[in-house]
Order: structure tokens, then sequence, then C-alpha cells
């Protein structure tokens, strides 16, 4: 009997290996004879070909500023190459990766700083899991903004346009492709992706059932104003005025030693830094002593990073939120020269003019330029009640540590749309659900339990609880919205050594306290509450 069963056993393998032959070879030969098949208007197809799991794609033209030039591919695909025209004078390059393991779903996938980079880590991420997967160069290539200078057209491309384009065409792409329309449309992305995804929520609320917005670069205008005050800031406190990097570490214990506790816990993570009250002005040096402290003006200048950004007396944007280790972020990035993304954008896209000096901006030049609003970009609207009527959903997410977007603007963004919009937290819950991810960076990293699933390289694991592009999927398929979304900290954030610990992060208002009944590692012993 055992002989009979192993060779029925055998007998099925050899059918099943031959099906799946067949099917690799009629994908094959379907991807192939795609390019002639597709008749999208004012585009131009590049390429349909088959990529198998496990190749090292190589992109050999892609601009040097958008990071290495290949990814390998997870699983066999379709991959079409392809350029739309957006107006007489602008069009976006994008790619559909289309999978074998087609699961009737479809994603759509953000860009990141100024740029027009495809992520095609984001792209893998999405077809490894069965979606039909796009991504565009956002109307421009690399992570600069010089084709914005007079042409208003590449600047729409950027700020709406070309998400929209790719949405739009990679649909019509999969349905030809696969012979039927998607069942769901999602979208993941994070910083400029963010934004993105906000900015189909707010105007575009039919593209996509399902969006993953994450650290979202919202308020875009003020935030690159923001953003451009850092430069001058550490200009103007010179050598003795900045504090240098010996200080950076009892900086932060300092800080974590006045704000790490209010959550019970202390452990070096800050989980509602909102509650913060830091006094860097503790750490001032008494008369005598020049160790372990800083000097008055140093104090000043670390009182300067956290500042909100005000213009002709008005909040343009909040400041960082208290975290370790931004003090020290705030130099790194922004000493050398003004911000790239600021310089460009005030140079090409706000003033036209290639000679502004955006080294330090006014006051004046800081409301024009939000007013102007190049684009439509602000995306600033809390009107989302064309998004919620039709049954769509979005998971906005935060790292608290991020020291490139002020995780402080994410919750002004939700209490606008709480006003605007006239519901508390419980009615949005049915709709818009925002996490605030504590000891996470930008878009990632960080001490906290920062793996997510919000990139292909911060999944832990695949369990809608603790990875939030399945969370979507999720919410949108079976109605089941997230609670929380449960975090996992590696040990020093490398997956090969294990897991330190996981933590379930609150939904927005809640906030994440420790009971004092167990391990602060432990996630059963934290609870959300208002």
């Amino acid at each position: 009997m055992g002989q009979m069963k192993r060779a029925f056993a055998a007998v099925i393998a050899v059918i099943a290996s031959a099906h799946l032959r067949r099917v690799g070879a009629q994908f094959q030969q379907a991807c192939a004879a795609l390019a002639s098949r597709l008749t999208i208007p004012n585009t131009t197809i590049a390429s349909t070909s088959f990529v198998a799991a496990g190749t090292n794609l190589a992109f050999p033209t892609v601009d040097a500023s958008c990071g290495p030039p290949f990814q390998v591919v997870s699983s066999d695909i379709c991959r079409v190459v392809l350029t739309v025209a957006t107006s007489s004078r602008s069009h976006t390059a994008m790619e559909a990766w289309l999978p074998s393991n087609w699961t009737g779903r479809f994603l759509s996938t953000g860009n990141g700083g100024i740029g027009g980079c495809i992520q095609y880590t984001d792209m893998d991420y999405g077809s490894s899991l069965g979606f039909a997967t796009t991504g565009s160069d956002n109307g421009h290539p690399g992570q600069n903004g010089t084709l914005f200078l007079n042409n208003i057209e590449v600047v729409k491309d950027f700020s709406w346009r070309s998400l929209l384009t790719s949405a739009v065409v990679g649909k019509q792409i999969t349905r030809d492709f696969y012979g039927k329309p998607h069942d769901k449309s999602y979208y993941l992305g994070c910083s400029t992706g963010g934004r993105q995804g906000w900015k189909m929520a707010q105007e575009f609320p039919d593209v996509f059932d399902g969006i993953v917005a994450g650290s979202p670069a919202l308020a875009w205008d003020n935030l690159i104003s923001w953003s451009g005050m850092f430069f001058p800031l550490i200009v103007n406190a010179g050598p003795d005025g900045f504090p240098p990097p010996s200080t950076w570490p009892v900086i932060d214990a300092e800080l974590l030693r006045q704000c790490d506790g209010i959550d019970g816990a202390v452990d070096g993570i800050i989980e509602d830094p909102a509650l913060c009250n830091f006094r860097p002005e503790a750490l001032i040096c008494p008369p005598g002593n020049s160790s372990s402290c800083i000097t008055r003006k140093q104090a000043k200048t670390v009182r300067a990073v956290f500042e909100p950004l005000f213009a002709e007396g008005i909040l343009m944007y909040p400041g960082l939120e208290f975290g370790p280790g931004l003090v020290a972020a705030v130099f790194q990035i922004y000493s050398s020269r003004q911000f790239l993304f600021t310089d460009n954008w005030y140079r090409f896209a706000v003033f036209n003019n290639p000679a502004f000096n955006a080294t330090v901006l006014t006051p004046e030049e800081i409301v024009f330029a939000w007013n102007l609003n190049p684009g439509d970009i602000n995306t600033w609207s809390g009107d989302l009640s064309r998004f919620s009527n039709r049954g769509a959903r979005i998971l906005h997410y935060h790292g608290q540590q991020d020291q490139l977007i002020s995780s402080a603007n994410s919750n002004r963004y939700y209490d606008l749309v709480s006003r605007t919009m006239r519901l508390p937290p419980s009615s949005l819950d049915e709709f818009y659900r925002f996490f605030r991810i504590s000891g996470m960076m930008h878009c990632g990293g960080g001490p906290g339990a920062t793996f997510i699933g919000n990139t292909e390289a911060s999944v832990a694991s695949l369990d809608p609880d603790e990875n939030v592009l399945m969370a979507m999927v999720r919410w949108i398929e079976e109605g089941i919205a997230p609670e929380t979304i449960t975090g996992t900290a590696f040990i020093n954030q490398t997956k090969a050594l294990g897991a330190d610990f996981k933590r379930a992060h609150c939904r927005y208002p809640y906030r994440n306290v420790h009971t004092e009944k167990g391990d602060v590692k432990d996630p059963a012993s934290w609870k959300c509450i208002l």
C-alpha cells in the first residue's frame, strides 16, 4: 500500500510539473505577443519581455541618483516598458510587472524625494505577492527638479498626473494581458509616495480601493520651506553655536531622561513625542564644568532645531517631534549646503529662475510659494467625502523619529480631516486609520519595532496584523479593519540576527503605554489608551 501511494504521488508530481511547464510556456508566449496587442493612445511601447524569478534585472539607463541600477526579481513576470505622453511637452516613463501568479489585484507604487525614480524594490514587492504592479518616473528622470524650469506640465506630472496616468494605463495593460480586469486596486508609497497616495484620495478617489500612505510629504510647499530653514540655522549658529558631535550622545541621553518614561517604560523609545517637552537648557554647563554639557548658545540652537516654521505670523509647518538622534541627523543632512529639494523647487518650480538664491528664504517668499502651489502640489485638503462614500479605505503611518518630514504634520493632517468633515475618530475609523510607529525614522529604520511590511526590505511577516499592505488587502476584501499594526524589531536591525521584540502600534489618537505587568519587549504588556 505504501509503495502504491508513493507511486501515485510521483505520477501526480510529474503531471503537476508538466502543467507548470505548459503554463510557463503559455505565459512567456503571451508576454512576447503583448506588445502587438496593446493599443494605448499617446504611448510608445519599448518592450514586453518575460523575466524569470531570480533574474538580476539591470537598468543601465537609470539616472545615477536613483540608487542601484538593478533589482533581483522574486517571481516570474511579464515586464512592460513604455512611455506615455502627458501633454505636448511632457511625458512619463513607466513599467508594468505582470506576475504569473496573478491574484486579480492591481498595485501602483509611488516615488521618493523630488525624484523621477521608479521604485523597483516596491514593484518587486508587489509582483512577488501576485499584484499586477506599476511604477513611473514621476514625469522626469533622477533626483532633481531641473526639468521643472518653465514647464508647468512637468510639475503637474510630478504633483499628480504621472501617478494617475500610470495607474490608468497599468489597469488597461493588466486587462489586455490577463483577459479580464483587476478585482481590486491598491496603492503603496512613502514620503513623496505618501503624498501621492493622499493626492489620489483627495482629488481622484475612484482610482484606488485601498491606499497605504506612509510618512507623507503633505503641505508640500511649506515642507520644502521648512527643510530650507536648517542650513541657514547651522550657518548662523557657527562652529561654537551648533553642538559638536561629541555632545550628541549627551543631548540624546538627556532627552530620553526627560521624556522616555512618559509612556511607562524606559526603553530608549518615545511612544508619543507629542507629550514630550524637552528642555535642552538643562544641559547648560554650570560654572567651572565643560564636560557632558553644552553652552547656552548651543542649547538655543538645539531648541531652534525643533521649532516650527512661521511666516508673516502664520504657522506654516510644525517642528520636528522630539526624539533621539535628530540633532545629529539635522546636522548630517543639512549642514553642507542648502537642501537639494528646497533649492531645486524654489529655483525651477516656484520662481522659474535658475539664478534665484534659495540659501535664505524670506517670509514673503515662503508665503508666496504656498499660495502659488505649483502644479496643485500642496495636497492639503481635509475633505475625503468622495473617497469615503465610494467605500475606499486609507491606511496612513508615520515614524515618530522621522528626520526628514515632521511626524507632527501627520497628526495635524488627521485633525484637519476630522474638523473639515466634522467627524470624530470613531467615524473616521470607518475609512481612515492612522498609525504612529514609535522609534521609526523616515519610512523605516530606527530602534523601534519598525518592520511593518511597508517596503520589501521591512517585511517581518505577511500576516495582516504585522504587514500594512496585507492589512489593507484584508480591510478591503474581508471588511476587517486593522486595530493595531504589530511591528518587529530585529537585533541590530538585521533580520539574520533574529527578532529582538515586537510591539503593537496604536491608531491615532490612541497612544501606547506600558502596563508595568510584564517585560517591555512583550507586546502584551502594552495597551492603547486615549
